[in-house]
């Protein structure tokens, strides 16, 4: 299946912008149902962004978690095999580690080890 490499977190005031990279060796990105997720200090993972379809040939949806709704974007580069996540706006409550991996209905495969965005007040 392949494995996951995070990339572009940072330290960022409130307010401002970061872009996050998720590069796939192996088939992961080829399919409709991969997503961000994070996960801050103390906290459970949570799913913030996904791309996903009701059948593999469908068109493909995005999802948000409210949150991050109107701030966030998901999007990704077949042919490049990346995947990103626009964060826009940020705020202090957005401090996690982000990672990228399939979404349910698929099972998780290898966590990679993530990036850390921290936003400051």
């Amino acid at each position: 299946q392949g494995h996951l490499v995070e990339s572009g977190g940072g330290l960022v005031q409130a307010g401002g912008s970061l872009r996050l990279s998720c590069a796939a060796f192996g088939s992961i990105l080829s399919h409709n149902f991969i997503g961000w997720y994070r996960q801050a200090p103390g906290k459970q993972r949570e799913l913030v962004a996904r791309i996903t379809s009701d059948t593999p040939d469908s068109e493909p949806r995005l999802i948000y978690a409210d949150s991050v709704k109107g701030r966030f974007t998901i999007s990704r580069d077949n042919a490049k095999k990346t995947m990103y996540l626009q964060m826009n706006s940020l705020k202090p409550e957005d401090t996690a580690i982000y990672y990228c991996n399939t979404v349910p209905p698929l099972p998780p495969v290898q966590w990679g080890q993530g990036t850390q965005v921290t936003v400051s007040s």
